[in-house]
């Protein structure tokens, strides 16, 4: 694409424009700035809305999983970017967040670990807090529900066992798999994390429901229980 910096997109050649573009070549031509300036629709006076795109991006390591942890304040920093473009932008990382939980229902089966981690990570790996879901399995290890359980701070979350069992008989599970989120990036489970893990493993004997392994994840790795065999 050729460089029209400070220059109004209006003034643009014709398959430059990301709306136009988009158009005549497909979303999957258009860059990672220029569907965030079809979001943002204008820039500033001294810039485009793919200049001020590129400015949001590179702010973030050009990475969209750093842009979405940002709220409306950190948004509204950006000369250019008011609160109708800031709750754009939160709005369609949300729904593209929203777009991956539902993908990783569609799987016929949970069959490892790596599986559990692929599905939940973009829900919850980047977080600057803690949450505690849960998936619920039926008997061909096939998710049939998952949520979220609770929200914590920087480094704990507190979970009600009663919600969690409650969730698992409403759903007729069979089997539990435990997922939360270290912001830390430490992988090692905490002395609650395994208090946590042996309660709600006493708790499932008596509704006969197995628990099938617990994940720590984190933007970059994960932790299995069960692949560590302290489940």
């Amino acid at each position: 694409m050729k460089e029209y910096k400070g220059t109004s997109i209006k003034s643009w050649a014709e398959d430059d424009k990301p709306r136009e573009k988009l158009m005549l070549k497909g979303k999957a031509a258009l860059s990672d700035a220029e569907l965030l300036a079809i979001l943002l629709r204008s820039g500033s006076t001294d810039q485009s809305a793919v200049d001020l795109s590129k400015r949001i991006l590179n702010e973030y390591d050009n990475k969209l999983s750093n842009l979405s942890k940002q709220s409306l304040k950190q948004l509204l920093r950006f000369k250019g970017v008011g609160q109708a473009k800031a709750i754009s932008i939160v709005a369609a990382l949300e729904l593209g967040q929203r777009r991956q939980r539902e993908m990783g229902k569609l799987w016929t089966k949970i069959e490892s670990s790596r599986m559990v981690y692929d599905l939940m990570q973009p829900i919850i790996g980047d977080l600057a807090h803690e949450e505690f879901w849960v998936l619920l399995l039926n008997n061909s290890n096939k998710i049939i529900h998952q949520q979220k359980l609770s929200i914590g701070g920087l480094t704990a979350t507190v979970v009600d066992v009663r919600i969690l069992f409650k969730l698992a008989i409403e759903h007729q599970a069979v089997g539990i798999i435990l997922c939360h989120n270290h912001p830390s990036g430490q992988l090692t489970p905490s002395e609650t994390d395994l208090r946590i893990t042996r309660k709600i493993k006493q708790a499932a004997l008596l509704f006969d429901i197995s628990i099938l392994d617990h994940l720590i994840v984190t933007e970059k790795d994960y932790y299995s229980f069960a692949d560590e065999n302290i489940l």
